[in-house]
């Protein structure tokens, strides 16, 4: 089981230009392979392998000296990108021929195997030098993968660990189904709801503010340049209250149950109506989701996704099918009587849809709470 740990840095200026011609070493690598690839199949009909450009990056001279695992993990970078294209090609989806990377569209690069370690509050980079790193938090496993990432104006050290097998799955006594929405975040099967936290909407005036004055600036002005910076930094901090929140959210849910039940919802489709995109991104359920399996399986529990086919529609009660418009919040079963909030009856027939289970029977409705008002964003 693989686990990742994020830590902020903070280079000296020196330092930090170092960084930053290393990003343009990797970027060119890129970009200079990418047109191989291309031209030899234009030109010779002949396609190239990660291997084959691997032997041949060692004998290019930059003048920037740069690590050589550093060097051939970019051109393994490039190989997983045309495995992803030519798998689309396969299966039919869109296939999105790989892109050279602008200035601005390369913001990592990363060490496979050696060439760095932690030294107290200081990270070593091999070609680099000795960086501050604030570890707020101890690593656990085996460290495999160090990568340098740029994020605007900050520095970020992602490791790669090796946490071995992953715990035996425990027998769940207690399950929750859970249905996601925009009006609310996610509403559980017990009854209780919490509010979407809506970070894009709330930022937007200011984002607005920001991006006028950017469209204003001269390209390639200097100005310019600290403009976009401060439009990044909004968007950073909407990224990260988003995130900050579903940590927190899928860590409350797996502490307290044993399995969890979402929908296997198609967002790639969803977002395609405009007039609830900004909302569905907003809400980042698919991260949620991710959060919550990934949690999971760290603690030996179950995540499961099920059909979200008329979850809404159905009652929960009876089965019989109600048919009624999204602006319609009440679910009124005219066969059976049934009346409560639309999203609870979803996630009842959620949970009620999950499979058999370790225990051999399938899951039913718990009315195991987690312990604090429905609505609050406490945890």
């Amino acid at each position: 089981m693989r686990k990742s740990y994020k830590f902020r840095l903070y280079p000296a200026k020196e330092q930090e230009i170092v960084l930053v011609k290393t990003l343009d070493v990797c970027r060119y690598i890129y970009n200079e392979f990418l047109a191989d690839r291309k031209n030899a199949y234009d030109r010779c009909n002949q396609g190239l392998t990660t291997f084959d450009q691997i032997t041949q990056v060692k004998y290019i001279e930059f003048n920037t000296e740069v690590f050589s695992q550093i060097k051939q993990d970019v051109l393994r970078r490039l190989g997983k990108s045309f495995d992803a294209f030519f798998r689309r090609c396969k299966t039919g989806e869109t296939p999105g021929y790989p892109r050279f990377k602008g200035k601005d569209r390369y913001n990592s690069f990363t060490y496979p195997q050696s060439g760095f370690r932690i030294e107290g509050t200081k990270l070593k980079l091999s070609k680099i030098g000795s960086i501050k790193i604030k570890q707020h938090r101890e690593i656990e496993g085996k460290l495999k993968t160090c990568s340098i990432k740029r994020e605007g104006d900050q520095w970020y050290a992602v490791f790669s660990v090796d946490m071995g097998a992953s715990p035996e799955k425990i027998r769940p006594s207690t399950s929750i189904g859970i249905d996601v929405g925009l009006n609310s975040c996610v509403t559980l099967s017990n009854g209780e709801q919490y509010d979407s936290p809506i970070y894009c909407r709330k930022s937007e005036r200011s984002l607005a503010v920001q991006q006028k004055r950017l469209s204003k600036k001269k390209k390639g002005a200097s100005n310019r340049l600290k403009q976009k910076l401060k439009v990044v930094k909004v968007h950073r901090k909407i990224r990260n209250q988003r995130l900050d929140f579903n940590h927190k959210l899928s860590r409350v849910l797996v502490n307290k149950f044993d399995r969890i039940v979402f929908e296997d919802l198609n967002i790639k489709d969803m977002v395609k109506d405009h007039h609830l995109a900004k909302s569905i991104h907003d809400v980042a359920w698919g991260q949620l989701i991710q959060m919550a399996k990934s949690k999971a399986e760290e603690a030996g529990k179950y995540v499961e996704l099920v059909n979200p086919f008329n979850t809404s529609q159905e009652c929960s009660s009876c089965g019989n099918i109600v048919r009624k418009a999204l602006s319609v919040r009440i679910h009124k079963c005219p066969e059976c009587g049934l009346e409560l909030d639309r999203d609870v009856n979803a996630a009842i027939n959620i949970l009620n849809r999950c499979t058999v289970g370790t225990t051999g029977r399938a899951c039913g409705v718990t009315d195991v709470g987690l312990g604090y008002e429905a609505g609050s964003q406490s945890f």
